[in-house]
């Protein structure tokens, strides 16, 4: 008789660590192992996690990558990268649970932990626009632009007539750079001083722009840049 895969006792290991210490008893790749085995249960994954550590950068960069990029990993497939894309937005529409219907300034870590989840391994920009009412309260979260590595153009009249249309009395901006590094540039600075003149004769209020990278946020209210 054939003799079963060598990973199959390795695989029944780490379920049994898995269940006994939870996820702190195993390590990043061996965590993305557990998963994969669902997706790839006639494979050793082992490799392949680490590939996708290695070619990633870490966790967040495995969930944050496009479908294409993943599936593009050798071993790893389309059925596997669709996996992983489920897992990112389970992981991201939990985080969202914690900011819905709920004050933004109120849960600002919780929303800070969802706009990274979103967008801090992106590799193109993309703007975010969040449109919150009287209460600061989150009534709708939507991508306004999709640009390219270092690049990604906001509309002033756009983002404040969408604000009207929503019956919204503030906005908050966020985009990435996927450069890592978040801090503001003059193009950014410029941009957020054209939505804030565009919206206050209409009521509209810019609270905050946060820029998103790998490295860490950067907040134009934290930073004096928005009185």
């Amino acid at each position: 008789m054939a003799e079963d895969p060598h990973y199959l006792g390795h695989r029944a290991r780490l379920r049994e660590r898995f269940q006994k210490g939870g996820p702190d008893a195993l390590a990043d790749y061996e965590l993305l192992e557990l998963y994969l085995y669902q997706a790839l249960p006639r494979r050793d994954v082992k490799p392949v996690a680490k590939l996708l550590l290695a070619r990633f950068g870490g966790l967040g960069g495995v969930l944050g990558a496009s479908e294409d990029a993943l599936a593009g990993v050798k071993g790893v497939g389309s059925v596997a990268a669709q996996a992983l894309k489920v897992a990112h937005a389970l992981s991201t529409r939990a985080l969202r649970e914690r900011v819905d219907k709920r004050t933004i300034i109120g849960s600002w870590d919780a929303l800070l932990d969802y706009c990274r989840a979103h967008m801090a391994h992106n590799a193109t920009e993309q703007f975010r626009v969040l449109f919150l009412d009287v209460k600061n309260g989150l009534i709708s979260d939507e991508v306004q632009q999709e640009g390219t590595i270092n690049h990604v153009q906001l509309y002033p009249r756009e983002v404040v007539g969408r604000a009207l249309a929503l019956g919204a009395a503030a906005v908050i901006l966020v985009h990435n750079h996927p450069s890592g590094d978040p801090t503001p540039s003059a193009a950014d600075i410029e941009m957020t001083k054209q939505v804030a003149s565009a919206g206050k004769p209409l009521g509209v209020t810019v609270h905050d722009h946060l820029i998103i990278g790998r490295d860490g946020h950067a907040s134009f209210r934290a930073l004096g840049l928005i009185g």
